[in-house]
C-alpha cells in the first residue's frame, strides 16, 4: 500500500468511498491511533491505495482535467 492523502478524516473518508466507486481499494488509518475516536471530523488521517492502483489514482484525482478548460 502507498501513501496516497493525508488529511481531516471528513475528507478522507470521502477519498474512500471515491476511490472505491473507480474500483480501487483504498483504506484509511488515523496518524495519531492513540487518541480516542470521539467522532472529530477534523482528526487528522491518511489514506492508502494499493501500489498497482496509485497512479491510476492519481490520474483521477489530481492531474488537470482537459475538459474542464
Amino acid at each position: 500500500m502507498k501513501l496516497f492523502f493525508t488529511g481531516p478524516v471528513v475528507k478522507t473518508e470521502l477519498l474512500v468511498v471515491m476511490l472505491e466507486k473507480h474500483g480501487i481499494n483504498a483504506t484509511q488509518e488515523f496518524v495519531d491511533p492513540t487518541l480516542p475516536d470521539d467522532g472529530d471530523l477534523n482528526r487528522t488521517a491518511k489514506v492508502f491505495v494499493p501500489e498497482a492502483d496509485y497512479d491510476r489514482a492519481h490520474q483521477l484525482f489530481y492531474a488537470e482535467r482537459e475538459d474542464e478548460l
